[in-house]
């Protein structure tokens, strides 16, 4: 299913960032406990915070959306 793709994918980017939770929901202006959740894969990002984090990863939303 693609969304479990997705969710795939934004947990191994923010397990690959190198940074906690903590910093990166700082970053991204979350709660870490979302940050948990995404990396966890039971929620996803709202485009505002999806935005956000592939800017701070320096992430391609193409890769992520799996439009690639």
């Amino acid at each position: 299913m693609l969304n479990d793709k997705v969710k795939e994918k934004i947990a191994e980017a923010i397990e690959q960032s190198g940074l906690s939770q903590i910093e990166l929901a700082r970053k991204l202006e979350v709660n870490q406990s979302s940050i948990s959740h995404y990396k966890n894969g039971r929620k996803v990002p709202s485009l505002e915070v999806f935005i956000k984090l592939c800017q701070v990863l320096d992430l391609d939303a193409n890769d992520i959306l799996c439009l690639r």
